[in-house]
């Protein structure tokens, strides 16, 4: 039973919801919101206030004006995209908390919050096969 409690505390260390990340953003807590996929991905379409940062440029220079006290909310596409663990690993590494947003933009949108869509951000259609964390 121990193992199974600190794994769903585990869990909610490491994770939020949609649900959760809208109700901390209304609330305006210390929390920054970060896009790890690749800029045309973010140009496209992003979490209104998330701050766009590849997580292969995740680095000290990349992340020195963000507020080291303030939860690092990392998201990408969804369920079928891992940029958002590698921004996960990556923003850990360099010291700062994280926790990665369950679902990505993907379930964001389902569950009804808004997104920034940026029309003249036109994609090609073999650009909307890729995934957006290259």
């Amino acid at each position: 039973m121990d193992e199974q409690l600190q794994h769903y505390q585990d869990k909610l260390a490491y994770e939020i919801d949609s649900w959760d990340l809208s109700v901390a953003l209304k609330k305006q807590e210390n929390i920054i919101v970060i896009d790890a996929r690749a800029e045309r991905a973010f140009n496209k379409e992003h979490i209104p206030t998330s701050l766009n940062l590849p997580h292969a440029t995740m680095s000290p220079r990349t992340t020195s004006n963000l507020d080291k006290s303030a939860l690092i909310v990392i998201y990408c596409d969804g369920i079928g995209c891992n940029a958002s663990t590698k921004g996960a690993l990556a923003m850990t590494r360099l010291g700062f908390r994280v926790k990665e947003l369950i679902g990505g933009l993907d379930w964001w949108k389902r569950d009804g919050h808004v997104t920034s869509v940026h029309a003249d951000a036109l994609i090609t259609e073999s650009e909307s096969q890729q995934c957006g964390c290259e």
